[in-house]
């Protein structure tokens, strides 16, 4: 079987026609860095790497406890889900496509024609290597995003509805997002982070989720934001 993802051939064989648009010494270093050029290909980053997933993505201070990390790492994976699944039906049509492509030149007798459909079909091949190679990293972060959802399943919230974390996960988000502001914060802004804290705290002393040592007024905290003149 071919190895995927391998365009080396591919490569080799375009070099020659790189004389088009280099210049003869440039064309010569091009074929002498081909299997640079194919390591470079193959092991360049797509999509994020694990410490970008971890630091990046799931940071502590959007996402401060381990149901809020869960459910982002849920989107997050769905997101590469669908992409994965739209990937392969495009993969699908580009094998046809390549097929058709076969066919006509194999009965084409016009010598231009039949050197127009040698490039379209030396394009589509590298087309189907690309996939390839965006499948396969697709596919590393569908595995990476698995391997943080069960890191972050310490059996202590709800995983089928989302809904049941968010006022504690988000009161959490905004406290957060209040140790932010300073003197120099403007009012839009404190008007809104203070505003939804404000929310919050009321739902959850309803809820009689808050404890009266936790809830710190509003009106006692430190005074936000530039003032107008």
């Amino acid at each position: 079987m071919t190895e995927k993802r391998n365009i080396k051939k591919l490569v080799d064989k375009e070099s020659d026609n790189l004389h088009n648009l280099l210049d003869p010494n440039d064309v010569s270093a091009f074929k002498g860095m081909v299997d640079e050029l194919r390591d470079t290909w193959t092991k360049k980053q797509i999509f994020r790497t694990e410490t970008e997933m971890r630091f990046s993505v799931l940071s502590d201070m959007k996402y401060p406890t381990n149901a809020s990390k869960y459910w982002q790492c849920v989107r997050e994976q769905n997101v590469y889900l669908e992409q994965l699944m739209i990937l392969s039906f495009d993969y699908r049509r580009a094998e046809v496509k390549l097929k058709r492509l076969k066919q006509k030149l194999e009965k084409e007798t016009d010598e231009l024609k039949k050197e127009l459909l040698e490039i379209d079909i030396d394009q589509k091949i590298y087309d189907k290597a690309s996939m390839e190679l965006t499948a396969r990293d697709r596919m590393r972060e569908l595995k990476l995003w698995s391997k943080l959802k069960k890191e972050t399943d310490d059996g202590t919230f709800d995983k089928q509805n989302v809904n049941t974390h968010q006022l504690e996960s988000y009161h959490k988000i905004m406290i957060n997002r209040k140790n932010t502001l300073t003197p120099g914060s403007t009012q839009p802004e404190v008007f809104n982070v203070l505003g939804q804290l404000e929310t919050i705290e009321r739902i959850k002393k309803e809820r009689g989720q808050l404890e009266s040592t936790e809830r710190k007024s509003i009106s006692s905290q430190q005074e936000l934001g530039a003032k107008s003149k």
